[in-house]
């Protein structure tokens, strides 16, 4: 019965760790996820993208997550290889960070947080104030569940059970390696796994030497994540989470073996507790990056060789796939939606194509650059005629009313897709040139809300993206809230910019027209690419068709 109550306890534990763990990383990726682009892709040497790795991974609470981030820039071609590599090797030592963090005796805390985040979640409307709430509530759940997992060895640390097993892997440790790879790619969370392993050593469920190669094993697990959630991108974005395994298994292996080695002969001395153990964890993750840092560079030759491109499908003269639709050519009324579907994605990035370097625009611009993005808008509208004669030849007969008012529906967001191109072709980068030409510039605060706004309609054209293709509920909830964060980031941008006129600012006062036009056009923007919510919402009754009230009362027609 005791085991029976441990493993209840343990499976408990380890989900409230594992959710713990995601709610704050999903709070700091709804608040600042808009600005990680601009973080990461900025050019730097080896050095500082390490030390943006480290940052990045303490910020998330997940190397993983700073390693999918990573891959989705190189794949879009925004970050070279020997940069990734080194985020994502900065990263690995982040997350040993976060480990020591979370490792200290914080149990004192738990009821300031949670009492400060439930009241900024539950009773603020602000979105980041509610964010901050629940990354401070995830942070109060990290420390219940690690209370937690402490609590549930009691019952059996005296037992036969948990001596045995720890003294197997304390001898074996190649088993031990093993399970702790294991334990993190389940888990898909190093900082959870190896939160469990510095736990049961601290408690003294398991001896130091069992609990070490646990971590190893933690560690070379934890490099499998990336790689199996990175399956589905280019080999462009792979190479990076490959490398990075091949680092990291490598080292591991080598620091096992070395690390047994010399515990068993006394080397080491005694070294006893969870406090050694993630010292011992700093310093594997610390030794990998110094002496993996100067190879960044090196390395894309081999894995290119490895990970050789494919041969390029068919692409128009711009170097983009060619359209998904085939006129006339429909078959089941499932695969015309899924072929619509797949020339909206093509639209969507043309679109993000143009509206990915506005700013760099704004800050110098020539006729070339500006004639490049007005000829991708030319064949965006090219995608909405196509679009427009494949709905409208579809043959009614053989689709049902609600697959023909889906394709029609689709049809209408790629109005609104090319409308949104117009703004980027018609209206920003004509006041980029307008900017360039009277030579003048926004003043820093200026600058900066303009680079917010721009960087948190980059993420919401992501999250359209998204919702296209699966149609999540959730996620058109969270783009059509964040259509309305947009909005009031203008309106306090407007206000902002207003007073520092009355402040006579210079700056604000050459650049005021420009400045408020192309706040409208960001909103504008933004507006069009979320309109793909509306459709779920309205589906799964989540949205009204009119705030109007559809009868008066006698009164008041009167």
């Amino acid at each position: 019965m005791a085991i029976l109550t441990f493993l209840i306890s343990l499976a408990g534990a380890t989900m409230l760790l594992l959710f713990a763990v995601r709610m704050v990383r999903t709070g700091i990726e709804r608040s600042y996820g808009a600005s990680f682009q601009r973080l990461m892709t900025g050019q730097r040497s080896y050095a500082s993208s390490a030390a943006t790795g480290v940052a990045m991974a303490i910020v998330l609470q997940s190397s993983a997550a700073v390693a999918l981030l990573t891959s989705g820039f190189a794949a879009s071609g925004m970050l070279a290889f020997p940069a990734g590599l080194a985020i994502v090797l900065g990263g690995d030592l982040g997350s040993a960070l976060i480990i020591q963090i979370l490792s200290f005796k914080l149990d004192w805390l738990v009821p300031v947080l949670l009492a400060i985040g439930g009241y900024l979640f539950v009773k603020t409307e602000a979105k980041k104030a509610r964010q901050l709430g629940r990354i401070l509530m995830g942070v109060a759940f990290i420390l219940i569940s690690l209370r937690f997992l402490r609590e549930a060895m009691d019952p059996i640390r005296d037992s036969a059970f948990l001596p045995a097993i720890a003294g197997y892997l304390a001898r074996d440790y190649i088993t031990a390696f093993l399970v702790g790879g294991a334990l993190a790619f389940v888990m898909h969370s190093s900082v959870a796994a190896i939160l469990m392993c510095v736990t049961l050593v601290q408690i003294g469920a398991i001896p130091f030497a069992a609990g070490l190669s646990l971590v190893l094993g933690a560690n070379f697990g934890s490099a499998f994540i990336p790689v199996w959630l990175s399956r589905g991108m280019d080999l462009q974005a792979r190479r990076i989470p490959y490398a990075n395994l091949a680092l990291r298994g490598a080292w591991a292996v080598v620091a096992l073996f070395a690390a047994n080695l010399a515990l068993r002969q006394g080397v080491l001395g005694d070294p006893q507790g969870g406090q050694m153990l993630v010292n011992a964890h700093l310093a594997f993750n610390a030794s990998l990056l110094v002496l993996a840092l100067p190879f960044c560079g090196r390395l894309e030759g081999l894995l290119t060789r490895i990970f050789p491109e494919p041969a390029k499908a068919e692409t128009s003269q711009q170097g983009r796939p060619v359209s998904a639709l085939e006129q006339g050519s429909y078959g089941s009324a499932t695969q015309a939606v899924l072929n619509l579907k797949r020339e909206l994605l093509r639209m969507s990035d043309l679109v993000h194509a143009m509206y990915r370097p506005v700013l760099e625009l704004y800050q110098s611009s020539t006729k070339e650059q500006i004639k490049a993005v007005q000829v991708m808008d030319e064949e965006v509208n090219a995608c909405l005629s196509g679009i427009r004669k494949y709905v409208a030849a579809i043959p009614e007969e053989e689709f049902s009313k609600a697959q023909v008012k889906t394709a029609r529906g689709l049809m209408e967001y790629a109005i609104r897709l090319e409308t949104a191109g117009d703004v980027v072709a018609r209206r920003l980068t004509v006041l980029a040139g307008d900017l360039n030409k009277k030579n003048l510039r926004f003043s820093k605060d200026g600058w900066m809300e303009i680079t917010r706004m721009h960087e948190a309609t980059l993420a919401n054209l992501q999250l359209a993206s998204n919702v296209l293709i699966s149609d999540d509920l959730e996620s058109a909830r969270l783009l059509s809230l964040e259509k309305t964060e947009l909005k009031r980031m203008e309106h306090d941008s407007r206000k902002r910019h207003l007073k520092r006129l009355q402040n006579g600012a210079q700056e604000s006062f050459e650049t005021s027209d420009i400045h408020l036009e192309t706040l409208r056009a960001l909103r504008e923007f933004n507006s069009h690419i979320a309109a793909v919510a509306y459709p779920v919402l309205y589906q799964n009754g989540q949205l009204l068709e009119t705030r109007l009230i559809n009868e008066m009362q006698p009164e008041q027609a009167g």
